[in-house]
């Protein structure tokens, strides 16, 4: 049977920042049941008196906050951020032809000069991201047909965390929460250890940095 709590939960689990302003207490839940009471009304197929909504609303609130997934035991105190702006995504088809020429791409980047490369091997597919002024050898080491797509005009945004941090349940999330937040488009997610490595549009790199940098900052005061 179709209740209006189940809709309720349905309709804000599809928005996760409608979670997210719960949890954190900054939504009115009068005015978020009458923003999705037209909504509510659609599934239902009948009119749906508000003050139902509102509890349905409020029960939720409740569960989300002893289950949502939180950053607050995470110590980011001493984590850096370093922007690499100029960089380029490609990707291609996996196989044997696109693995070997991959392992080209290492001979082509000078890392003691700061270039920036990282390579990705999914079950189909390989991506590679580097600097732009490398971008056509990249390109040309791979067989045209294998190509399925090259963006340019992004940046890198890499958050070196202390270990310890890197072992939390949840850091990820804190960051591309923090992101999301600000609309700011992530392309690629790479991780290391220690460190995460965010892929951006060039244009939003100062936005990216603001934001991060205040979730480090904010954790700092807390101490």
């Amino acid at each position: 049977m179709v209740t209006v709590s189940r809709i309720v939960e349905d309709i804000i689990g599809r928005k996760p920042f409608l979670e997210e302003a719960l949890v954190n207490d900054i939504i009115n839940y009068a005015y978020l049941a009458d923003m999705i009471k037209p909504e509510v009304e659609k599934a239902m197929r009948k009119e749906v008196n508000r003050y139902a909504i509102v509890m349905a609303i409020r029960r939720f609130s409740e569960t989300l906050k002893e289950s949502f997934v939180r950053g607050g035991n995470i110590r980011l105190d001493g984590a850096d951020i370093t922007i690499a702006s100029g960089i380029f995504e490609l990707t291609v088809s996996k196989d044997f032809e696109t693995v070997a020429s991959s392992s080209k791409v290492y001979a082509l980047v000078d890392f003691s000069k700061g270039d920036f490369l990282t390579i990705t091997q999914g079950l189909y597919e390989i991506t590679v991201i580097s600097n732009e002024r490398y971008m056509e050898e990249i390109v040309d080491l791979f067989n045209k047909k294998k190509v399925k797509k090259v963006v340019s005009g992004l940046s890198s945004v890499t958050v070196r965390v202390p270990e310890k941090a890197a072992e939390e349940i949840g850091l990820l999330y804190m960051f591309t929460k923090a992101l999301s937040w600000e609309n700011v488009n992530i392309f690629e997610v790479v991780s290391t250890l220690s460190e995460e490595i965010f892929i951006i549009k060039e244009e939003e790199t100062p936005v990216a940095f603001n934001a991060i940098k205040r979730l480090i900052s904010s954790d700092r005061n807390r101490k």
